[in-house]
């Protein structure tokens, strides 16, 4: 399994990005896909997550800011982060709720 994180970069606070991850191995409508972060020197943390129904959680940190969302047919997980802040900043991952071997993740950073 390969999970494949795309799509980061720098933006302002208040911003907008769009995270992409590409799933081969594995099908996502057989597992509970989600997004998680780590932030230099802490822990890596769940940001969101999506059932295999198309149901979405969100941590309390991102909720009402991040939308997490699927392609199916196209294998593909997103997250689409608007209102970004600062504490944004970390290498973000996408994984399965019981993880494959991680990706290399992509670096968000907000700053001004």
């Amino acid at each position: 399994v390969q999970l494949q994180a795309s799509g980061g970069g720098l933006a302002q606070p208040g911003g907008s990005l769009r995270l992409s991850c590409a799933v081969s191995g594995t099908t996502i409508r057989e597992n509970i896909m989600g997004w998680y972060r780590q932030a230099p020197g802490k822990q890596r943390e769940a940001v969101a997550s999506i059932t295999i129904a198309g149901t979405p959680t969100y941590a309390g940190a991102v909720k009402g800011r991040f939308t997490i969302s699927r392609d199916i047919p196209g294998n593909m997980v997103y997250l689409q982060m608007d209102n970004l802040k600062p504490e944004d900043t970390a290498v973000y991952y996408c994984n399965a709720l019981v993880p494959y071997p991680w990706g290399q993740g992509t670096q968000v950073t907000v700053s001004s």
